[in-house]
């Protein structure tokens, strides 16, 4: 017999800068981190990005 929580959806995990961590469970701070270091990564990327932009644009002008 299935468990009901099984037809439950799950719940997006999300995470909020500051927030208390004390009532997580272990598997939840691992989602966190996992979901963290996702957007660290992205955040990283889009840097790189806006910087060759940033200094393509900044090479065109000082010629």
């Amino acid at each position: 017999m299935a468990n009901d929580d099984d037809d439950r959806p799950r719940r997006k995990v999300t995470h909020e800068i500051g927030q208390d961590l004390s009532e997580l469970s272990v598997e939840e701070i691992g989602e966190r981190i996992l979901l963290l270091s996702g957007e660290i990564e992205r955040l990283k990327i889009a840097e790189t990005k806006k910087r060759a932009t940033r200094d393509a644009a900044s090479s065109f002008f000082k010629s």
